[in-house]
């Protein structure tokens, strides 16, 4: 029988993480966007009661450009996704993917201490695990 390698999500993630306020306009988030070649920012808690938001380039699609609203008039936390769903770092990349496909989502952000460290996508699942799984 053969045994499988454990990958975690902290062996693929990126451990890049974009953050801006709610109160940023979508266009400034899609300059931070196109700076740090990022498609998802995380949207900082307001105090220690709150929790985190998201944004990410579908949101401003459907929400901003195809309801043909300004994107200097319009607030990032008019648009984001709150409470944001997000993984733990130790979690096995299979069961990334089953709650990806659960919730209909390409990426979350990687929880570690209740901290964000990372963000995971169905490319990094599936381009590093991969990678990884041969070693």
């Amino acid at each position: 029988m053969i045994q499988r390698q454990l990958i975690h999500v902290r062996d693929v993630m990126s451990k890049t993480v974009n953050f801006v306020d709610g109160i940023d306009t979508v266009n400034n988030a899609i300059e931070t966007m196109k700076k740090e070649r990022t498609e998802a920012l995380i949207i900082r808690k307001r105090n220690e009661d709150d929790e985190y938001g998201i944004v990410v380039l579908a949101d401003i699609a459907d929400q901003v450009l195809a309801k043909d609203r300004s994107p200097e008039r319009v607030n990032v936390y008019e648009i984001m996704s709150k409470p944001v769903i997000s993984v733990d770092s130790g979690m096995d990349i299979r069961y990334c993917a089953r709650l990806f496909s659960r919730f209909s989502i390409h990426l979350a952000p990687v929880i570690d201490k209740a901290e964000i460290v990372g963000i995971v996508s169905y490319n990094n699942l599936v381009l590093r695990g991969c990678d990884l799984a041969r070693m």
